[in-house]
């Protein structure tokens, strides 16, 4: 399909977006607008994977290159047997998200629906265009969440907390990860990193500049199946779960200290150990492995795999003037694809 023909598609789905003539539970007073616009955005952990699970502290940094927007209307046609609420992709990169957390999706927009006070059983289409790869450790099912709630409040003209949305986002990943730490639901609000502990978070203090270049091994991971498998190791080792957390809460704590004292070379070997850590564990893979290897040849402060594990992304700490002959060696590697994320300047692509 042509760029052109993705367009009109594109324009003919938002087209479709309009007020019906009449929004079963909906006054008029909140039908003045026919479509709700919800956006949110990648993120990618820096250190603290797993491990914040248990009371560990994280490091988060958000990835405003990749974002996902919802657009939530009046649907008049309900589709048969599908309840109050139809999804619509547009593009194929989250496709494979949507589908197999259509359920839970529901879920959450009854919730919404409930929580906000909604009377009756307004009938909603919602259409997602997002550029996050589903299933690579950079939070596509929270940044969903988070855009679908936000265009639904905007469709509405409901007042949405940050509270509201966090809860509404962490049921959602509960829903579809297991047990979340929360991390995900935070930083694909954030404009800037995070430091997440014990379920709170703070904006992170940094003190010097960096890049950090996320590769992608074009390869799914999958979360709920990356916490068994440690949770298992756990119950097989006495003693594995007090070592595991204990020594990513040390890594975790000197790289939130390297970034806010200025000194990234300190940052880069705590990633680079942060990696054999789960690399030990069984997380990562020899694809993944692989690109940690290139990044650290071609001249990279450090790199580790970023997110749940089993596959996923590769994220390393690079000097810019580092950076293009690190994303070279990335793709030589097999990264299908990678985003450069600076430090500097993150706080203006808030959403």
């Amino acid at each position: 399909m042509t760029t052109r023909s993705l367009h009109e598609k594109r324009q003919r789905e938002l087209s479709a977006l309009t007020l019906p003539t009449s929004a079963e539970g909906v006054s008029e007073s909140r039908r003045a607008r026919s479509v709700g616009i919800g956006r949110a955005h990648a993120k990618a952990i820096l250190l603290g994977e797993h491990a914040v699970v248990y009371g560990a502290p994280a490091l988060a940094l958000p990835v405003p290159q990749l974002t996902v927007t919802a657009s939530a209307g009046w649907s008049s046609h309900p589709s048969a047997g599908r309840g109050d609420l139809s999804y619509t992709m547009t593009g194929s990169p989250s496709r494979a998200l949507v589908t197999q957390a259509s359920d839970g999706l529901r879920r959450l927009t009854a919730e919404f629906i409930a929580r906000m006070g909604v009377a009756g059983r307004p009938h909603l289409d919602v259409i997602l265009d997002g550029a996050i790869p589903h299933g690579r450790g950079l939070g596509s099912s929270a940044a969903v969440a988070r855009a679908i709630v936000f265009a639904l409040a905007d469709l509405l003209g409901r007042e949405l907390t940050e509270s509201t949305a966090f809860d509404l986002v962490q049921t959602a990943e509960n829903m579809a990860h297991g047990r979340a730490s929360g991390v995900d639901a935070m930083a694909v609000g954030a404009s800037r990193p995070l430091l997440f502990r014990a379920g709170r978070s703070e904006e992170l203090s940094i003190g010097c500049d960096g890049l950090f270049i996320i590769a992608d091994s074009g390869v799914p991971g999958s979360t709920k199946e990356a916490v068994e498998l440690l949770r298992e190791g756990f119950r097989r080792r006495a003693g594995a779960q007090e070592r595991f957390v204990g020594r990513a809460s040390d890594l975790a704590e000197a790289g939130r200290q390297a970034l806010a004292d200025g000194r990234p070379e300190e940052l880069g070997p705590r990633l680079t150990n942060y990696h054999e850590l789960l690399r030990a564990a069984g997380l990562s893979t020899e694809r993944i492995d692989a690109l940690v290897e290139a990044a650290l040849k071609a001249g990279s402060l450090g790199a580790k795999i970023t997110g749940g594990g089993l596959g996923g992304c590769a994220i390393a700490q690079t000097r810019p003037e580092q950076a293009r002959e690190v994303t070279r060696q990335l793709h030589e590697a097999g990264a299908v694809q990678t985003w450069v994320v600076p430090l500097k300047g993150l706080d203006n692509h808030a959403q």
